[in-house]
């Protein structure tokens, strides 16, 4: 099958997710074309199965803010005519599945009918598509998709709850490719570039935005290392990153807590970390709490979006209501203060993790994708 896959560039979670799918379908026997304004991160190499396009915005003084959605979807006409392809999996309503609709007519005036799978992540659903702005078109892009797809139960209600949708929405859960975190060829002596070994190490990964409260991240692990010896690695870049740097200068911990800013060794890093930190206002998957927990770190994060579908609470870590800062570090406390008990916590939490191996989700696409070709 002949896929191009739409998507954002990005660390966040919808391009990493988009761009290991495409990976594993690759490798499948699948022709994936990848389309987008820069190569994804994680995409490192490109094969005979793997082609990346590049979208180019030209710049005209006319455009106050330059065209996106033209270029992306006279992009995706002429992929889809020189290479062609056969189905489009677009990543986030908007404005990659508005794009992609966009595409698709055009290619109808050509006499090629071409399905489109569209995948919701979140932000384009709760944050973004909510705004009076937007919601008309991600209305429309959702209605106006062959198939759609949502990464959680969570994401289904909200969508379901905030838009008026005709389409039905299928859940396929992200996933987290298990074979790459069974042989790591990590040493100890990596570890003491973090920590001390009598120090337990700490960790967050995100964007620094807001709905990540990363204030709580730095309260949480203020309490912490009042009982235990410990370091916070505070990994990712964003517009709250000063304010959590200001409040480590306050708390008086500046020496116990680093920036790493955004970081292509986040499975390095929690490879030698004992406890994750996820203390979100929502998360419509929880991505990284996953990748945590396949590297045998356990989770305390909040009750909130798609995270309870995640983790599990007891088992691969605790949930807390948004803001309960003192319950999340006693929570924390309790795994950490006893070594049983977190070599207990750490098993568990990759058990967990394996069920969300990529193996297992794939296929699923795959059976979307082959009910769209049937159905175009």
């Amino acid at each position: 099958m002949k896929i191009a896959i739409v998507c954002y560039p990005t660390f966040g979670g919808s391009g990493v997710v988009a761009t290991e799918l495409g990976l594993a379908l690759s490798k499948r026997g699948h022709e994936i074309h990848f389309i987008t304004y820069k190569q994804p991160v994680r995409l490192e190499q490109i094969s005979s199965n793997i082609r990346f396009h590049e979208v180019n915005v030209p710049e005209y003084p006319l455009f106050h803010y330059q065209p996106y959605e033209l270029a992306l979807s006279s992009k995706l006409v002429n992929v889809v005519k020189r290479y062609g392809i056969e189905l489009l999996h677009v990543h986030y309503a908007i404005p990659h599945a508005y794009a992609g609709f966009m595409a698709k007519k055009m290619l109808e005036e050509s006499n090629i009918v071409i399905p489109m799978v569209t995948t919701l992540h979140g932000t384009d659903i709760t944050l973004v598509g909510n705004h009076p702005f937007y919601k008309p078109a991600v209305t429309f892009s959702i209605n106006n998709s062959d198939f759609v797809t949502s990464v959680s139960e969570s994401l289904k209600e909200d969508t379901l709850k905030l838009f008026e949708i005709r389409k039905e929405i299928e859940v396929v859960p992200n996933f987290i490719d298990v074979t790459k975190f069974k042989q790591k060829g990590f040493t100890d002596c990596q570890r003491e570039l973090m920590a001390y070994d009598d120090e337990m190490i700490i960790t967050h990964v995100s964007n620094f935005r807001k709905v990540k409260r990363i204030d709580d991240v730095v309260k949480i692990f203020y309490q912490i290392q009042k009982k235990v010896k410990s370091r916070l690695m505070m990994v990712g870049e964003g517009p709250e990153r000063a304010p959590a740097e200001k409040l480590v200068k306050e708390l008086d911990i500046s020496d116990k807590v680093l920036f790493l800013g955004e970081s292509n060794e986040i499975d390095k890093i929690l490879c030698f970390s004992d406890l994750f930190l996820l203390p979100s206002e929502t998360e419509s998957f929880g991505l990284a709490a996953l990748e945590a927990m396949v590297n045998s770190v356990p989770v305390i994060s909040t009750n909130t979006g798609g995270l309870p579908e995640v983790n599990q609470d007891g088992v691969s870590g605790y949930l807390h209501n948004i803001g309960d800062v003192d319950a999340m570090a006693k929570s924390a406390l309790s795994i950490l203060e006893n070594s049983e008990t977190l070599d207990k916590f750490k098993k568990q939490a990759r058990e967990v993790a394996e069920k969300f191996d990529i193996n297992q989700i794939v296929p699923m696409y795959e059976d979307i994708y082959n009910r769209a070709l049937i159905n175009a």
